[in-house]
């Protein structure tokens, strides 16, 4: 298998992942606080991570010059995407932070354009419209009524995805100096631990109030959109341009639909089934293999 296709495999398991954080974070945020929920579960990920990457024989050590970039990457990454994200929640329905919040493969492809040079071309720009029409098709409501507080709401998804975007350029621009697992590991734990002290001020977990349906949305948000999507995320953009990674988590909100259909019941309508022909489209234009040079 060569890289473009196993980064194509990491990238279709991220999606899948992140996809079904939606309609289970839906439920599990009636029985949790959302930056308590993610500072736990960011917790119990990087230490699954770990363990697996002791267990592969890579060493946990950062050199102290990594430090400063280690932190940068962990509050871009983690940090304000789940900070921003989950606050924003408070503001928004789940449908209009989405439309935002998936923003993020268009600021990601200009900035790749802009920082490391990658080439839009007409696919990716195709892609980019094709992806951003899906998911305003997928997820804008009938009746959209704004306010300070949707205000509010937007710049801090924007804001989000805007960061996110970042982090996943820079770090093709310079990696971290760290073997997988451990990059991931360690930003999964210092990107949870800045949620972790503002829920600890603000917020109130009752574990014991945890339903058994709770827990189970708990620990797979801590195994799967965490643990899993986070190391499948980075492998696949060790494998890619950071424009096409950041494109194939178009299909995240594809898998996010459905799986709120067949979890909460959401009905599925002509705009959702136009939206997964747009966003499949998309991400197929995004990904196709480069075309072959000739030889002379």
């Amino acid at each position: 298998m060569t890289q473009r296709s196993t980064g194509l495999l990491l990238l279709f398991v991220t999606a899948l992942c992140w996809g079904s954080n939606w309609p289970l974070l839906k439920l599990l945020l009636a029985e949790m606080p959302p930056l308590g929920a993610r500072a736990y579960a960011g917790f119990i990920a990087a230490a699954l991570v770990g363990v697996i990457a002791l267990a592969r024989g890579e060493s946990l050590a950062v050199p102290r010059e990594q430090w400063g970039r280690v932190w940068l990457f962990a509050l871009l990454n983690v940090t304000a995407w789940m900070g921003f994200a989950s606050m924003a929640l408070l503001w928004l329905a789940a449908g209009e932070a989405a439309i935002i919040a998936y923003t993020m493969p268009v600021w990601a492809a200009l900035l790749a354009w802009l920082i490391l040079g990658e080439p839009l071309g007409w696919a990716k720009v195709a892609a980019l419209a094709l992806g951003t029409l899906g998911v305003a098709l997928l997820f804008t409501p009938q009746e959209v009524a704004i306010g300070p507080d949707k205000v509010l709401g937007g710049v801090m998804l924007l804001a989000a995805a805007l960061l996110f975007a970042l982090g996943a350029v820079i770090a093709k621009r310079k990696p971290l100096a760290l073997p997988p697992l451990s990059a991931v590991t360690w930003q999964l734990g210092l990107g949870s631990l800045p949620l972790f002290v503002i829920s600890s001020l603000w917020e109130e977990v009752d574990w014991a109030a945890l339903s058994p349906a709770g827990w189970g949305y708990f620990l797979w948000m801590a195994v799967g959109p965490l643990g899993i999507a986070y190391m499948t995320w980075f492998g696949a953009l060790r494998r890619l341009p950071a424009s096409t990674a950041a494109l194939g988590t178009l299909l995240t909100p594809v898998v996010g639909t459905l799986g709120a259909a067949w979890l909460v019941g959401e009905a599925l309508g002509w705009r959702q089934w136009g939206a997964l022909a747009c966003i499949v489209l998309g991400v197929a234009l995004a990904v196709r293999p480069p075309p072959a040079r000739p030889r002379h």
